[in-house]
């Protein structure tokens, strides 16, 4: 009986540890929990706008998250890291998971997010097929036009930009 005691303490204590290095969480969205980090994967499950998680990863631009007895992978802007529910501070708490704030006076712009870490952009390869099917959205020149007709848009003609001057130097504090 004593063996199998010890086995069920350490997964007790494993699983206790786990969950204290787990950071909790807010979903600002409704949104889907999927089995990978990629949206063509398949969704483990969904969860509700305001439902506490636990964070347990981060990948790219992807969160681990767990949400009551479902577990699964969350988009990073879909989850504001902490415990202050849906009234937080704002857009320093979304990508507080992230990212740290040195100076919490300064105010940051995040435009967006790549979702691409130093792994990723090692393992890159050029992928041919994957460029001909983006190739394959391109809108002929054609179809450009009618578009802008359609949406009210005209044809402006703009002024050349006058031709560098070879007299100039390179650098404004240089003189002849």
């Amino acid at each position: 009986m004593k063996r199998f005691l010890i086995p069920a303490g350490a997964l007790a204590l494993c699983a206790v540890a786990a969950s204290a290095l787990a950071a909790p969480g807010t979903v600002l969205r409704n949104d889907k929990l999927y089995s990978q980090p990629n949206a063509s994967s398949s969704v483990a499950a969904s969860v509700p706008k305001g439902a506490s998680v636990d964070i347990l990863a981060k990948q790219g631009g992807w969160l681990r998250v767990t949400s009551g007895k479902s577990t699964g992978w969350i988009r990073l802007l879909s989850v504001r890291a902490g415990a202050g529910g849906l009234g937080g501070a704002g857009l320093g708490d979304v990508v507080g998971a992230a990212t740290t704030r040195s100076d919490p006076s300064r105010v940051v712009a995040v435009a967006g997010l790549r979702g691409l870490n130093d792994e990723d952009l090692k393992q890159a390869r050029f992928n041919g097929e994957e460029l001909a099917r983006m190739n394959a959205w391109q809108a002929t020149p054609a179809q450009a036009r009618s578009f802008a007709a359609q949406s009210g848009l005209t044809t402006a003609n703009v002024a050349a930009l006058p031709a560098p001057q070879s007299n100039r130097t390179s650098s404004p504090w240089e003189t002849n």
